[in-house]
């Protein structure tokens, strides 16, 4: 689909993005991003998600395009579109916010309430060559209003697992929307996060996205799940959650 300079891959990247698919058919294709890719861009000199989809360009040289972004260090489930007319349907379905997310995270203990809903503004910064999302009040200048859903799901003395709805889809809004209840993600050094959970490393953000619900091009809604990764389990266990 998209006609840009193709980029040159490995096979073994090749094989690596192939392996990542979870959903496929004729207009859209999902993967299980693993941890610490990119989706797009970024500073850093390694392909990114965006790249790695050249491995499924078709004979006439045009490729998928991704429909949204996650975060470089969060897990799970991304979408494509595999047609110019997929990408148009999809990307004015996520502005109408027809995408309902399903995000998994640990932290080091339940919030309180154990469930709830938060709707603080949140307030975009650049600091250096970072962007940074702060909570504010609704009469700061530059204020965008964010909704964010929180549901514990099991907690025990070492941590907690709790499920994340987004309804607005803001920068970084559910890492910053959870630390100003005081509950950052585990391994969120950004934004508070401790870098141990359990009695164990967290050497990176322990959010993954677990579950995506959407309009399809083609009719109907689908639903498309992603198992959370090895690292983000064994926490899980180690926690006894």
């Amino acid at each position: 689909m998209t006609d840009r300079t193709p980029v040159s891959l490995s096979e073994a990247e090749i094989a690596a993005v192939r392996s990542w698919v979870i959903h496929e058919d004729e207009a859209v294709i999902a993967f299980n991003k693993p941890a610490g890719l990119s989706s797009q861009g970024g500073r850093v000199q390694a392909h990114t998600l965006d790249d790695l989809l050249w491995a499924f360009a078709r004979s006439n040289g045009k490729r998928p395009d991704l429909v949204h972004r996650l975060d470089r260090d969060t897990s799970g489930v991304i979408l494509a579109a595999k047609t110019k007319p997929a990408a148009g349907f999809l990307g004015k379905a996520m502005q109408a916010r027809r995408f309902k997310k399903t995000y998994l995270a640990l932290l080091s203990a339940a919030p309180e309430p154990r469930s709830g809903t938060i709707e603080t503004p949140l307030l975009r910064q650049e600091i250096g060559r970072e962007s940074y999302m702060r909570a504010v009040s609704a009469d700061t200048p530059g204020a965008q209003a964010a909704l964010s859903r929180y549901r514990t799901l099991s907690a025990t003395d070492d941590g907690a697992l709790v499920e994340l709805d987004p309804a607005t889809g803001r920068m970084h809004q559910l890492r910053v929307h959870m630390a100003s209840i005081g509950r950052p993600l585990a391994g969120d050094a950004r934004y508070g996060g401790a870098l141990t959970f359990a009695g164990r490393a967290a050497p990176r953000l322990m959010l993954h996205a677990a579950k995506l619900t959407f309009p399809h091009p083609e009719g109907g809604y689908r639903t498309v799940e992603a198992p959370p990764p090895e690292d983000f389990e064994a926490l899980k266990v180690a926690a006894g959650l």
